[in-house]
């Protein structure tokens, strides 16, 4: 059957289940004694949801009779979400995601890491490559940050206190996560330079810092809260090339279809990014840039927290929607 002829046949059952789920979704909603047909008319709802997919139906049938599968199944099954259980959910929504969209993650990765690692070996080996980055006055500075007599590393004053550093790394890192999301409209190319030059920056520091005999301090204070804290940076940037990509290949989509979907879920990443900087924050504050924390008690600790980064995103909210993904 061609997709107009199914329209057609089936329209008035669409917005007959619409028009009810409207009036449940309304404050004062329908009254139970009137739901007596309701299941039928979702299991209907979902078997032609069913028939869409299996014949390759336009795309925007198909969003629109998932959608209306989604409601009906909210409102036949009572869910209303309380914090906790919509806590839950993104908890497993996030990695899950993330794992779907893994190519755009992979090449935020690549442009990240890849410039970090070469400009760490580079300004290692030789310290003039970080002075093609960095002016020699911001270097002496990050040097005065990791010196061993200082009480707290990374930091340019040692009256900062722990609190307010902790607000401050979450305004820099979520500041940070949003333009490298953001730019990403900007054909995915503004996230690209994002996340290049934020490797390049922390590759250079990391290398001439280690090459000036910092780099015990200096890997102390990174390691721990680094396994949030760049993971949420390549998260955000996957989204903004998400972003990106919608806009150069819509697919059976039109554009306009195919960018609200990519920042619906770009929402989602970014939340979820943010919510890794607030933890990151956290740790760096309070306990990276403490030096009265043994060396080998934070990369221990460092140690466990990537394992525990890397399980999430590998295994967590793992099964038949990944399957189906």
């Amino acid at each position: 059957m061609k997709q107009q002829a199914f329209e057609t046949l089936h329209q008035e059952a669409w917005d007959a289940f619409e028009t009810l789920l409207r009036r449940l979704e309304t404050p004062a909603g329908e009254a139970p004694s009137s739901l007596a047909d309701m299941p039928a008319q979702y299991r209907l709802v979902c078997h032609h949801l069913a028939l869409a997919r299996e014949r390759g139906y336009s795309a925007g049938l198909v969003d629109r009779l998932n959608g209306l599968a989604l409601r009906g199944h909210q409102r036949l099954y009572g869910i209303r979400q309380g914090a906790l259980r919509g806590a839950l959910r993104f908890f497993v929504a996030f990695p899950r995601l993330a794992r779907k969209r893994w190519r755009a993650m992979a090449l935020a990765a690549l442009v990240f890491y890849g410039p970090a690692t070469a400009l760490t070996f580079g300004a290692k080996s030789n310290p003039e490559v970080a002075y093609l980055v960095e002016d020699p006055v911001s270097l002496a500075s990050m040097e005065s940050m990791y010196q061993s007599d200082t009480k707290k590393f990374g930091r340019s004053g040692e009256s900062d206190t722990d609190v307010a550093m902790f607000g401050f790394y979450i305004w820099n890192n979520v500041r940070i996560n949003f333009q490298v999301f953001a730019s990403g409209l900007i054909a995915g190319l503004g996230s690209l330079v994002f996340l290049f030059w934020n490797g390049v920056h922390g590759g250079a520091v990391a290398g001439y810092l280690t090459h000036q005999g910092l780099g015990r301090n200096f890997w102390s204070f990174v390691a721990t809260h680094s396994a949030l804290e760049l993971t949420s940076l390549v998260i955000a940037g996957g989204a903004g090339l998400l972003l990106g990509w919608s806009l150069l290949f819509p697919g059976r989509r039109s554009r306009r279809q195919a960018l609200i979907l990519a920042a619906k879920e770009g929402l989602i990443l970014v939340m979820g990014s943010a919510l890794m900087d607030v933890g990151a924050a956290g740790f760096e504050a309070f306990w990276s840039s403490s030096a009265l924390i043994p060396v080998r008690v934070k990369f221990i600790a460092a140690a466990i927290l990537w394992t525990l980064v890397l399980a999430y995103f590998l295994f967590v909210g793992r099964g038949r929607v990944d399957a189906d993904a």
